[in-house]
């Protein structure tokens, strides 16, 4: 079974006169990723480097460090961890004194494993991506219930009425398809995009 982590860490240390800063953050998509990346970016460092991996997506980022010494290190905790949907982002202050690639695999790797023991893992809960339309009127009731049930939607308003697409888990569709079919008096139904255009 695949793990994640709850919510985002943060750890810290210096080597050799470097300072190591290291965060983990749970990631759900590339977009989540390069949007992550932009809220993170810190001009004062002297290397920014990460890898991430979304189920079997994986991208390792150096930033200007001998290739292989900081993104591959990184990315081997992570699957050392067996997470996924999981970004790790290392931040280097360069100190004067140089590290070597052996020296460099260590503290990249060694940062990204520290934070990663601090970090609650969870069992990863497959979600599939559904949409079903309704009446303005209607909408109220139905975001209520989304909010409720804590499911992440995106809305789109239309001359029509909204279309809704959310991202749910398996346990959840039942009770959501029988509301949309109460709110809506049977005209919608929710909607899988996968086997459903």
């Amino acid at each position: 079974m695949p793990f994640t982590i709850l919510d985002p860490v943060v750890y810290e240390e210096d080597i050799k006169k470097s300072r190591f800063q290291a965060y983990v953050i749970p990631v759900e998509t590339e977009e989540d990723v390069k949007m992550t990346l932009e809220e993170y970016q810190d001009h004062s460092t002297t290397h920014q480097c990460w890898a991430w991996k979304i189920g079997h997506n994986v991208r390792i980022n150096d930033d200007g460090e001998p290739s292989g010494t900081a993104g591959r290190p990184i990315l081997a905790t992570i699957e050392g961890n067996e997470l996924t949907n999981i970004l790790v982002l290392v931040n280097r202050w360069y100190g004067g004194v140089k590290l070597g690639t052996g020296g460099l695999v260590r503290a990249y790797g060694g940062t990204a494993g520290k934070a990663l023991l601090l970090a609650e893992k969870i069992a990863l809960v497959e979600k599939i991506d559904v949409y079903f339309e309704c009446n303005f009127s209607e909408w109220p009731i139905l975001q209520y219930e989304l909010l409720h049930q804590q499911i992440v939607f995106t809305q789109e308003y239309l001359i029509s009425g909204v279309k809704i697409s959310a991202k749910i888990q398996h346990h959840q569709q039942s009770e959501l398809a029988q509301k949309i079919q109460d709110v809506t008096r049977g005209r919608e139904r929710l909607k899988g995009v996968d086997h459903d255009r």
